[in-house]
């Protein structure tokens, strides 16, 4: 059983550091960052199961967020966690590929389950882009 990888981005230090505990404490390996930042530094070089957003930040909202992690990593799985969940939020966070999102204070077992779900979804997508670069690679040598 491989550990679920984790980002988690959040403006809330004592939020950030709680759920990463109960995280860890879950067997996962957690990253945290507290702005925009810090997470796309976080995101460089790093290859994560899943990134656990905020959609209130005060230097960018989640959405934005969001933007930039889809256009940089586009199979990354996205779960956003709102404060005051809006409707309309959550569908734009849908529409430009959140995976999930919840509202906070999240449980954590929902939201365990929900991480476990986006590490199954993005091995699958590892595979078939292995699948695909292989096929690729046999049809350009005519074997």
């Amino acid at each position: 059983m491989t550990t679920e990888k984790v980002l988690l981005i959040d403006d809330e230090e004592e939020f950030l550091e709680t759920l990463s505990e109960r995280m860890e404490l879950r067997g996962m390996d957690v990253s945290t960052a507290a702005n925009a930042g810090n997470a796309v530094s976080a995101l460089d070089g790093n290859d994560y199961d899943a990134i656990v957003l905020d959609l209130q930040m005060p230097d960018m909202n989640g959405i934005e967020m969001l933007k930039v992690i889809k256009k940089t990593h586009p199979d990354m799985q996205v779960i956003l966690l709102t404060g005051q969940a809006t409707l309309e939020a959550g569908i734009e966070a849908m529409k430009l590929g959140a995976m999930d999102f919840m509202e906070k204070p999240a449980d954590i077992d929902s939201l365990t389950e929900k991480i476990k779900k986006a590490q199954a979804k993005k091995m699958v997508i590892v595979e078939k882009k292995t699948e695909g670069k292989v096929k690729d690679i046999l049809s350009s040598k005519g074997w």
